[in-house]
């Protein structure tokens, strides 16, 4: 969750413009929160303040929490179609396969129990907006790295059930890092986030890896730091940095629900 949002943050200046490389300043003046880290805090509202065995409570609570933060902070970046979602309380899902359903997706593999549980929360979560089965299927695979990497399992065994039932991860970073262009679908952002992961050392590594890549720096560190939390944890310095950039606003949000998750 945490590990998410700093991600976001210290990618926020880098989208579409890193020197693809690792050694960069991690927070700077130009860092912010975007539509990576609301939405974030807002599916954290939602675990915290709904029904989880019950879809509709959950989906009905996700989307208010979306539309309530996402109307507070209605330049945070938003792609057009989910901005106008954001505008139009009727408005349901519209088939989107873009990276957003992952990018926030990360509260739910701290409140579910099983690995089963946070499958189906993501997919619940990714419904609202993101109903297109890659839309879904990127959502899934992160909060399924995300809930392995917290409750103990090894790089070995995460990556065995992302490659059996998600994606296939048989390339490394240094690979595609020259050709990689920037990408906002799920099939196309989620994997190489997790093998940045997955070659991290650190969270702050991971962070790194991921903005090494150029294209969406925010989001694809916002997922890569968010299973990097769960594996790594994040040094006190850094998470404390990373908070400073949330106004009171977010952090007031942010502190509703992370203090019952991060006790689940």
């Amino acid at each position: 969750m945490l590990g998410a949002i700093i991600g976001d943050i210290v990618g926020s200046p880098y989208e579409d413009f890193s020197d693809k490389i690792v050694d960069f300043e991690l927070f700077i003046p130009y860092c912010k929160p975007t539509d990576d880290s609301i939405m974030t805090i807002a599916l954290g509202c939602a675990c915290v303040n709904s029904d989880l065995s019950d879809e509709s409570d959950f989906k009905l609570k996700v989307a208010e929490y979306m539309r309530e933060l996402g109307n507070k902070y209605p330049y945070a970046g938003y792609g057009g179609k989910f901005y106008r979602w954001l505008k139009t309380p009727d408005m349901g899902p519209y088939g989107s396969f873009g990276n957003g359903s992952a990018m926030r997706v990360s509260p739910v593999a701290w409140a579910a129990n099983t690995l089963e549980q946070a499958e189906t929360l993501a997919m619940w979560s990714a419904e609202v907006t993101h109903d297109h089965p890659e839309g879904i299927r990127g959502a899934q695979a992160v909060a399924a790295a995300v809930w392995m990497a917290r409750t103990g399992a090894d790089k070995d065994e995460i990556k065995a059930y992302i490659n059996e039932k998600y994606y296939k991860l048989d390339f490394t970073l240094d690979e595609i890092r020259e050709d990689y262009r920037f990408d906002v679908t799920c099939q196309g952002s989620v994997p190489q986030a997790l093998e940045c992961f997955f070659e991290a050392e650190s969270y702050e590594d991971a962070i790194r890896l991921a903005v090494s890549l150029g294209g969406d720096c925010d989001t694809q560190a916002a997922m890569a730091g968010a299973v990097a939390e769960a594996f790594f944890g994040i040094p006190d310095d850094l998470a404390e940095e990373g908070l400073s950039f949330l106004d009171d606003t977010l952090s007031g949000y942010y502190f509703e629900y992370s203090e019952q998750l991060y006790g689940n």
